[in-house]
């Protein structure tokens, strides 16, 4: 009886996680439409971002659009808007006021409006005053030439309210789009739509002798495009973990040790969102020459008992040549060779500027909730009442000196304490900053040594009378959790030989990945993976490839149709997808690909497989 009742507490469970689920898309989908004619066209301005948040009712500040719209980025699609909107929650009231409470410093209820106006126009995402005098103007509820903020806290929630209620029900009336609604579907939300006809298909991976598993006959909504008289099909794709060719590299010393070489540090942090962020690096070659790149995580020995979760984090690195701009980036390849941590690639490479973007799945460095025992101190003050920094601190500080010390020579060029002051602060180190530096702590040939960085720490805590809220701060946001452990960041080195020049490299940059990042998966996977064509459709293929540590697949759509894939993860093994969730749905634009499965295999068993199920239109 008790586990009849927990297994029906667990499909209940699902069940309502799957609706909540098609509420999400069919919301998502709704303020997209708003803006667009049709969830293929895709956002082409950071003015056009903007406008389509506020339509799905966030209220997004210029900072936050610049971490979505970054100098790399041409445009963002649909399935990029639902992924935004996953990150971007809107507002509660709570939070609205609390934000109001800041200015309203008597606690009165009201702000008088040249008060509003003044701060308004001149902070932040400054706005005119003809768009203030519009608030004060619909807010003023009594005349009194004051805004009272609980009674337009109120407004403002009514209003996103009935704007978004509004966008659900165009797509509700409206048949052509209510057609294309995609999403997890629950099992009984569509009526008078054909049954998908389960079949399965052959396998990816020719050499394994598992059995597929079974699919899931959730009925998809079939798009305007299909054709009427045409029913479902869905297929299993499974792939184990054994590749068919030898992927290991042999860095063969002895013929490199006349080698030039030049070396990199950088590191993937962890955003609270769950996206990675990471160095970007260029790399400079004089002439052609025999190339050999690596890159694997950096090595920092830890105090006994300290965790070293990073050395596990898969790494890769995409290189790719600049041409006439930066935005005409072309891929040469990709780190595929491995030897144990350490990926590679060695080939040819011509003259030329070359961009190198690191790359991680996710499946090793991603949100772990762990109890920690108690909060580390980070300053003591000694007998004579000066504050000091502990000895577990000053190694956690000399462990980040090592980490953010890009060149590896010991020192910070201000070119690397600014990526340190960017990931911390979010503001820029500029010249007058860096001379304040100079003035006030140990430098060596214009660059911090480590006990500048020490001291500098140290100045920061009696800033604040030994408050350690500021350190904290930084040590967050470098990975590091409340035990001092490096837990959301995995530090890495890349190291560049060349056979017939001496290489140049240079971290540029401290973003996510971006679109750049995103074509270059998918050509890479499209170029070195088996394909196999999904069965009932010979225009949609799933492209598939396959290393030590990962299976990484691409779905692509050849035909001139638009098409909706529904994918369901359920009974996938160390699987872990760029959306989050088990059961999903995507929308391919004719002649399209995208990627949407990175799997880390490294603590696979034998009898271990991978599966995918497509259901699709």
């Amino acid at each position: 009886g008790n586990q009849k009742a927990t297994h029906l507490e667990n499909s209940q469970g699902k069940k309502s996680q799957h609706a909540e689920e098609a509420i999400f898309y069919m919301n998502c989908r709704a303020a997209y439409l708003t803006v667009f004619k049709s969830s293929l066209e895709n956002i082409k301005s950071k003015e056009q971002l903007s406008l389509v948040l506020q339509q799905a009712g966030r209220n997004p500040s210029q900072k936050s659009i610049n971490k979505y719209w970054t100098s790399q980025t041409t445009s963002l699609n649909f399935d990029d808007f639902c992924a935004i909107l996953k990150k971007e929650k809107p507002a509660t009231k709570n939070e609205l006021l609390e934000a109001f409470g800041k200015i309203d410093t008597d606690k009165a209820g009201y702000i008088p409006h040249d008060e509003l106006y003044k701060i308004l126009t001149t902070r932040g995402d400054k706005m005119t005053w003809e768009e203030v005098a519009t608030i004060t103007k619909q807010a003023d509820f009594n005349c009194s030439g004051k805004l009272d903020y609980n009674k337009f806290c109120e407004l403002y929630l009514s209003t996103r309210e009935q704007c978004c209620k509004a966008a659900r029900d165009r797509l509700e009336v409206d048949p052509r789009l209510r057609q294309q609604q995609f999403g997890n579907q629950t099992e009984n939300s569509s009526q008078g739509i054909t049954q998908p006809v389960s079949k399965p298909s052959p396998r990816i991976s020719r050499k394994t002798d598992h059995k597929l598993a079974k699919g899931d006959s959730r009925a998809p909504s079939r798009p305007s495009s299909a054709q009427g008289g045409k029913a479902s099909t869905s297929t299993t794709v499974t792939v184990g973990a054994s590749t068919s060719r030898s992927t290991k590299l042999i860095l063969e010393p002895d013929t490199m040790k006349e080698w030039q070489c030049a070396q990199s540090k950088g590191c993937f942090y962890l955003e609270e969102d769950g996206e990675i962020i990471s160095h970007k690096y260029r790399l400079h070659l004089p002439q052609r020459s025999a190339v050999c790149v690596t890159i694997k995580p950096l090595n920092i020995p830890q105090a006994e008992g300290k965790s070293c979760r990073w050395l596990s984090v898969d790494t890769a690195l995409f290189i790719l040549k600049e041409n006439e701009t930066q935005e005409n980036l072309q891929l040469v390849s990709f780190t595929e060779l491995q030897n144990k941590e350490m990926f590679g690639w060695r080939g040819e490479l011509g003259s030329g500027i070359y961009w190198l973007l690191p790359f991680t799945t996710g499946c090793r460095l991603r949100k772990v909730k762990t109890q920690i025992p108690g909060e580390a101190k980070l300053v003591w003050r000694d007998e004579d009442g000066e504050l000091a920094l502990t000895e577990e601190f000053r190694a956690a500080l000399l462990d980040i000196f090592e980490t953010i010390d890009l060149d590896g020579n010991g020192l910070l060029s201000m070119e690397e304490y600014n990526f340190f002051e960017l990931r911390t602060s979010g503001e820029k180190c500029d010249q007058e900053a860096w001379a304040v530096c100079k003035e006030n702590f140990e430098m060596k040939k214009n660059e911090l040594t480590r006990q500048g960085f020490l001291d500098l720490n140290l100045m920061e805590a009696n800033d604040r009378d030994g408050d350690p809220w500021d350190l904290w701060v930084t040590l967050l946001s470098l990975g590091y959790n409340k035990a001092l452990e490096m837990t959301e960041a995995c530090p890495f080195v890349i190291d560049i030989c060349a056979e017939r020049c001496k290489p140049r490299i240079k971290a540029i940059s401290l973003e996510a990945g971006g679109s750049q990042l995103s074509r270059a998966l998918c050509r890479s996977v499209v170029d070195k993976g088996e394909a196999k064509v999904l069965d009932g459709s010979e225009n949609i293929i799933i492209h598939t490839h396959k290393s030590g540590s990962r299976i990484t697949s691409v779905i692509e759509n050849k035909s001139e149709n638009r098409v909706i894939i529904h994918v369901n993860n359920e009974q996938s093994k160390n699987c872990l997808n760029n959306r989050g969730l088990t059961v999903f749905a995507v929308e391919l634009a004719p002649k399209s690909m995208m990627v949407r499965f990175f799997h880390c295999l490294a603590n696979f068993r034998e009898n271990q497989v991978t599966s995918f199920y497509f259901p699709f239109v």
